[in-house]
């Protein structure tokens, strides 16, 4: 499974940005989906997920600013981040639980994207 993120970049404090994650490859289902962050010196974190049926959940760090969705059908998932903060700056990082066979059974396995540079200044 490989997934593919794009739109980062940079913006100026109260700006937005569009961060988007397509999943590729041989899998069974593509099942919950998120976004985690790392900043400079920090470990990674939570920045939103969303389940299979489309529920989301957010850091309170990013509550009514970030917005994460998905479009099942294309195995891709997004996140509308407005509002930008300084502090919002980090490397942002696409996850997926997908499932998928290994001979002769499925199994379950998290991966990860590349990494997306997003920078806010203030």
């Amino acid at each position: 499974v490989q997934l593919q993120a794009s739109g980062g970049g940079l913006v100026q404090a109260g700006g937005s940005l569009r961060l988007s994650c397509a999943a590729s490859g041989r899998f069974v289902s593509i099942n919950t989906m998120g976004w985690y962050r790392q900043a400079p010196g920090k470990q990674r974190e939570l920045a939103a997920v969303i389940s299979t049926g489309g529920r989301p959940n957010y850091a309170d760090s990013v509550k009514g600013r970030f917005t994460i969705s998905r479009d099942s059908a294309k195995n891709t998932v997004y996140l509308q981040m407005n509002s930008l903060k300084p502090e919002d700056t980090a490397v942002y990082y696409c996850n997926a639980d997908a499932t998928v066979t290994l001979g002769w059974s499925a199994t379950a396995r998290a991966y990860w994207g590349q990494g997306t540079q997003v920078t806010v200044s203030s």
